[in-house]
């Protein structure tokens, strides 16, 4: 075996296989909702086998390129049976026979990655490539952030971060071939290595952390071109207002699909969703959000991230076990061809009874936090049960009990920090309104009360909400200060952050409202007629509403639109909470609300805190690294600056000697007013023997640095200061008057 001529170091090389790898993660990541789950770990085992075997078999790269395509084959081989695909039941039997075409399509993604980073760890061998590579990357995902309903920003960190990574690596690898010797005396201090990239790298990310929130000077090419078509810009919004399922030229209402951009108009669409049989009315709940963007709501749990679960198993939300609950069951056929991501039903699922037989391929996916039932559908076999039955557990409120607990009662210290999220520059002028409107409350439950009150008298529905009021660049900010008048949308959402900015945790739900019984029977297009008494959901019933924590009561759904009537039982009863009747003064006009000064990032994120912590907590260590080396020349400062010119090694040796004359003094070693440093050197060793071998050394390099003409070397004022440890040692063994 022989190194190839030109390569890296084995540490280099690992690690440029490393920033490899990562980065095709990040594109695994990105592509992992829209391939099949065996087609990503197909591509995962083969990344992972090209990585392992490129960077620990140091042998000629056809050799390597040899050995690792039979393994390739292999992994992907056991990784479809691992999923159950039908795959040769011998792995040579099936590549000498027919048998082998099972392997494909899967095969072909495998070979393609493999051949993508086999191409990348060769070809990128400079700085200029390295940027090359990871400024498409960036480019790449920023389009797709912009022109899909992705949420890549993480990736896009990732790819910044280790494009930083590996031109550091790159740079240490070209020094160490081009100053060999330099890179041995390098490789004796790796800790100021390490610690001088911790510092770049946490300086960047501290400044990133703490740049403040602008608005773009230029508008982005996605809004200026839906602009220029004609276009709204906001493609979909959740709720009786709402979201579409494609993006037309005009809104229509119906289930949202993109939460992160909230607001615009809508016209109403009355085609029938489904029909619901339940002995309860309800609102037919979907998904929640819980992180607010300043223009809508962020998906945190884009990816396949639930457990996975069949019909007939208990599912375990985050439904309170404190309080009784009523057991409800509803049966849901489909009325037209749309699939959905989740199953909808009454409060929180508790078990999905039955599914529709027929439905091909997709799996139920539980998310306990958030109570959502999620169907991962394959998206090249897309589809959605035209019929399910599921049982909810819907909570029986004691209203009563719950207006009188405090907010320590409540939460105590435990508060989930995601549930209080806002973002670091939310308009300060909504905490204040909160507060001003929840003046008159004494506990949670009555300052949400007094909110829902508040938004419900003070603003008025509509489906077309007049947006050449808006100023602000915040979608609650705007709504609650300059449109004043919109849908469920803009309710809830105000909703939400309002009851946040008082420290009660709250998040946002969508779905439907309950519907109508029909007068009349609706055929689905599958043929199936719904059933008599049964609730009709259209397209125009999509909505959003708010579910507020009450600790130990849970998540309490309450309604903020005017015009919805939320069922909620109470007692047994369905009825709706009744707000206390707190006085209000009569308002005879609107007053301005006075902003607080106060910072508007109360909780952030808890990836941001760690972050900046840390970065933060390396920058004070370096900084207290560097005034630890400049403390000899911070000795000097003062000394310097009465001199006003760059001290000598003999001015050091006197300042040195100033110093230890000074800790004398406050030791009892005075001088008198007439007598040279000689003359009390000489009376001090008289008087204390023990002092004289380290005084008499002091005294010589003084005398040497003041009166002799022989030029003085930068290394006596050092030795002045190594005699006068010593000096303070012997002092601290003597007793003076």
């Amino acid at each position: 075996m022989r190194k190839e001529r030109g390569s890296a170091s084995p540490f280099f090389r690992i690690l440029s296989l490393l920033w490899i790898g990562l980065l095709f993660l990040q594109w695994v990541s990105y592509s992992e909702p829209i391939l099949y789950e065996e087609t990503t770990a197909a591509i995962l085992a083969a990344l992972t086998v090209t990585a392992v075997t490129e960077a620990l078999v140091f042998i000629n790269r056809g050799y390597r390129l040899l050995i690792e395509l039979p393994l390739i084959i292999y992994a992907v081989y056991r990784t479809l049976d691992k999923y159950g695909m039908p795959v040769p039941s011998g792995l040579m039997e099936g590549i000498l026979g027919d048998e082998i075409i099972y392997l494909f399509p899967y095969l072909w993604f495998a070979l393609a990655a493999w051949a993508i980073f086999i191409f990348v760890s060769v070809w990128v061998n400079s700085k200029r490539k390295i940027l090359l590579v990871v400024g498409l990357n960036v480019i790449a995902f920023a389009v797709l952030d912009s022109f899909t309903t992705y949420v890549l920003w993480e990736e896009t960190a990732w790819v910044v971060a280790i494009g930083m990574g590996w031109l550091v690596t790159e740079h240490f690898n070209r020094f160490r071939k081009r100053f060999p010797q330099g890179w041995r005396r390098l490789r004796e201090y790796p800790i100021k290595i390490i610690g001088n990239i911790l510092v770049i790298f946490s300086l960047i990310i501290f400044a990133g952390i703490n740049m403040p929130n602008i608005q773009p000077t230029l508008t982005d090419p996605y809004t200026a071109w839906r602009e220029w078509s004609g276009l709204p810009l906001s493609s979909s919004a959740t709720g009786t207002g709402g979201g579409i399922l494609e993006i037309p030229s005009e809104s229509m209402s119906g289930y949202g699909r993109e939460d992160n951009e909230l607001g615009g108009g809508f016209n109403f669409d009355y085609s029938p969703v489904m029909s619901v049989s339940s002995e309860e009315r309800s609102y037919w709940r979907g998904e929640t959000r819980s992180i607010y963007s300043g223009s809508g709501w962020a998906d945190k749990q884009r990816r396949r991230d639930g457990d996975s679960v069949l019909p007939g198993e208990d599912l375990s939300g985050d439904l309170s076990g404190k309080i009784p609950t009523k057991t409800v069951q509803q049966t849901v056929t489909m009325l037209n061809d749309n699939v959905y991501p989740v199953l909808f039903g009454a409060y929180s699922i508790a078990r999905v009874d039955r599914l529709d037989p027929e439905m091909e391929g997709g799996t139920l996916r539980w998310k306990g936090e958030g109570a959502e039932l999620h169907l991962d559908s394959e998206p090249k076999r897309p589809s959605y049960p035209k019929t399910y039955a599921v049982t909810s557990e819907i909570p029986v409120i004691p209203w009563n009990e719950l207006s009188g607990k405090s907010h320590e009662q409540l939460y105590g210290e435990s508060i989930d920090e995601d549930y209080l999220q806002m973002p670091s520059d939310f308009p300060d002028r909504v905490k204040a309104l909160a507060e001003e409107v929840t003046a008159g409350g004494n506990t949670p439950y009555e300052k949400v009360m007094l909110l829902q009150q508040y938004l419900q008298n003070h603003f008025s529905y509509t489906n077309t909400p007049d947006l050449s009021k808006k100023k602000s660049d915040d979608f609650v900010d705007s709504f609650l200060f300059e449109i004043q008048e919109g849908y469920c949308d803009y309710f809830s959402t105000s909703m939400v952050m309002l009851t946040r900015s008082l420290d009660i945790p709250a998040r946002w739900v969508k779905g439907y409202a309950p519907g109508n019984v029909p007068a009349e029977e609706y055929m689905s297009p599958s043929g199936v007629r719904t059933s008599s008494g049964s609730y009709t959901v259209t397209n125009a019933d999509a909505h959003s509403w708010v579910e507020v924590y009450f600790g130990d009561y849970g998540w309490i759904p309450i309604e903020t639109t005017p015009g919805f009537n939320m069922p909620i039982l109470s007692g047994g009863e369905t009825a709706e909470p009744v707000v206390p009747e707190i006085e209000e003064e009569p308002q005879e006009e609107k007053k301005e609300t006075v902003l607080p000064e106060e910072s508007a990032d109360k909780t952030g994120s808890s990836w941001y805190k760690i972050a900046g912590v840390a970065a933060g907590t390396i920058i004070l260590i370096w900084i207290g690294y560097i005034l630890w080396r400049m403390r000899l020349n911070l000795r000097f400062l003062h000394a310097r600056l009465l001199a006003g010119k760059p001290l000598t090694p003999a001015d050091k040796v006197i300042a040195e000697t100033e110093r230890w004359l000074r800790y004398a003094r406050r030791r009892g070693l005075t001088r008198g007013p007439h007598e040279t440093l000689r003359e009390s050197v000489n009376r001090w060793g008289r008087r204390y023997p023990s002092l004289e071998p380290t005084l008499k050394p002091l005294l010589v390099r003084f005398e040497t640095a003041r009166y002799s003409p022989v030029d003085v070397q930068e290394e006596e004022w050092k030795n002045v200061q190594a005699e006068a440890v010593r000096f303070r040692k012997s002092m601290k063994k003597v007793k003076t008057a």
